[in-house]
């Protein structure tokens, strides 16, 4: 049984990471990262709604808070899933000076943080 957990979290590892959506993903944090440079000073709770994108693939959703932009993985996955996807996005803005962190929220959601 253990082994068959192994093999599940592998290839559902390997999907996200190979994924054509991890493209789109990056492409729309791009958009939000790059229009709190130069259109919003922060997206209010209530302009977040209006500004929620889904990837085509229906995957991720993507959120802008305030100065911090939101990705949840909409199908139900463990902990792990979160914790590829947290460094995959880690990795993607590493040498960004406008992103300060990335992490998993206490929601279990991933939170990019933009904020000064």
């Amino acid at each position: 049984m253990e082994m068959k957990k192994i093999i599940y979290f592998m290839l559902v590892a390997f999907l996200i990471s190979c994924s054509p959506s991890n493209k789109e993903l990056y492409d729309i944090t791009d958009t939000f990262i790059e229009s709190l440079q130069n259109s919003h000073e922060s997206y209010s709770i209530f302009d977040s709604k209006k500004h929620i994108k889904t990837t085509e693939s229906g995957q991720y959703q993507i959120m802008p808070v305030g100065r911090l932009i939101n990705v949840k993985i909409m199908e139900a996955v463990d902990n792990e899933v979160y914790k590829e996807l947290e460094e995959d996005l880690r990795s993607h803005y590493e040498d960004d000076e406008r992103v300060n962190d990335v992490y998993i929220n206490n929601a279990g959601t991933i939170m990019i943080d933009c904020r000064n």
